[in-house]
């Protein structure tokens, strides 16, 4: 498959336009209009999208790079803008039908809340869904929505498998309730449904998507839609930790130039310590870049040749994510803690990423000890619930 640059997609203006706008995006709990305009004329979000349906069909890993050179200006508009991106690539794992649907109307943009909090009974033609998801990242801006719900007739156990639902976005209520201390402008509100129909093409078994083999894996002739679906989701959701982590160590580096310490009259560029945490953030960071490479590169590997990816593939995947995740946290804990109080004025973007970071590592894909414990068991060749996030 032929490389695609995304570079032009996500220019250093664009970048620059996010951190300008990052503390009116953080007020206003959303993108701002200008930044959703700017991101409808780049095109960026059909960087996933399949060809046929006039996308640019690139490679998975495409869309990596430019998500982390993004949070360079904003933490929350970075993992928005991906996300939403994302889901057009979730779109391409639903049937035929589906996307030449939810395609029609350009650009798509879809919230996709995944925790199977909902319920869909059987209906002729389909399912009849009630629930309420959180964490709806992008909503503010959505037209169509995917929801996870578990699906099946009451009182039969056996038949209840877990899908997920593509609806439209007049379909759901949104409920305002993102008020947080962090991710502020992702606008992650809740979203509800009841007793939606939603037929039978728009749904799509999660454990087909988690193994790379929901219908449109074989209906677009690309290795892009036969990636798994958490390694793909943890592995995007990981690139906005990891450019908060660099252009903290950026400014943090820049501050030392600047810094005269208080009670020593001397530059802090030139104590040996200050010069040691730079150090040490930058190569912890080299690291995390050359843990991204070798995953992406043995997933790449795997689906080139047509091959399924397995559990302990996926599993080393997400603990991957997880742990790219935790060691950028941890870096922009420690650049913190050198970097003296002045740091906590909001005017100082430093303490926002700080606060996007620590709420975005919450995110259950990145819980460190259950990635620990799945990959783990996967490498022992010991049993894990079917259920598990991998």
């Amino acid at each position: 498959m032929p490389t695609i640059d995304a570079s032009p997609l996500v220019t250093d203006e664009f970048v620059a336009a996010l951190a300008q706008r990052a503390a009116e995006a953080e007020e206003l709990r959303r993108m701002p209009e200008a930044t959703v305009a700017d991101l409808t004329s780049s095109g960026f979000t059909d960087l996933l999208k399949p060809a046929r349906y006039g996308g640019l069909e690139a490679p998975f890993p495409a869309l990596l790079d430019p998500v982390r050179r993004m949070a360079h200006g904003c933490t929350s508009s970075a993992w928005t803008i991906g996300f939403l991106a994302l889901h057009n690539w979730f779109l391409a794992l639903f049937s035929e039908q589906a996307q030449e649907e939810a395609f029609a109307g350009a650009p798509f943009l879809a919230p996709a809340p995944l925790a199977p909090t909902g319920r869909g009974l059987p209906a002729e033609g389909g399912v009849r869904i009630t629930g309420r998801w959180s964490w709806a990242t992008g909503v503010m801006h959505g037209n169509w929505v995917f929801v996870a719900a578990l699906c099946g007739p009451d009182g039969d156990p056996s038949g209840i498998y877990p899908a997920l639902a593509l609806l439209p976005i007049q379909d759901v209520t949104v409920e305002d309730v993102w008020h947080t201390d962090g991710m502020r402008a992702t606008g992650s509100n809740d979203v509800v449904a009841t007793d939606v129909f939603v037929p039978a093409h728009r749904l799509v078994n999660v454990l087909d998507i988690y193994s790379g083999t929901a219908p449109g894996a074989g209906l677009h002739n690309s290795t892009t839609y036969r990636w798994p679906m958490v390694p793909a989701l943890a592995l995007l959701a990981a690139m906005p930790a990891l450019g908060s982590a660099e252009r903290v160590t950026e400014i943090y580096a820049e501050r030392l130039a600047e810094r005269v310490l208080a009670y020593e009259g001397v530059m802090q560029k030139d104590k040996p310590i200050a010069q040691a945490h730079l150090a040490g953030a930058q190569v912890r960071l080299r690291a995390l870049n050359a843990l991204l490479a070798d995953t992406v590169g043995q997933i790449e590997e795997i689906v080139a040749a047509g091959d399924p990816v397995a559990k302990p593939v996926r599993a080393q995947a997400r603990l991957a994510a997880a742990h790219i995740v935790a060691e950028s946290k941890g870096v922009i804990a420690e650049l913190m803690g050198a970097g003296g109080a002045s740091i906590h004025f909001l005017a100082n973007p430093m303490q926002r990423f700080k606060r996007d970071v620590d709420v975005l590592s919450g995110h259950v894909v990145f819980d460190y000890d259950t990635s620990r414990e799945l990959a783990g068991a996967l490498a022992l060749g010991c049993k894990i619930p079917f259920t598990s996030m991998i």
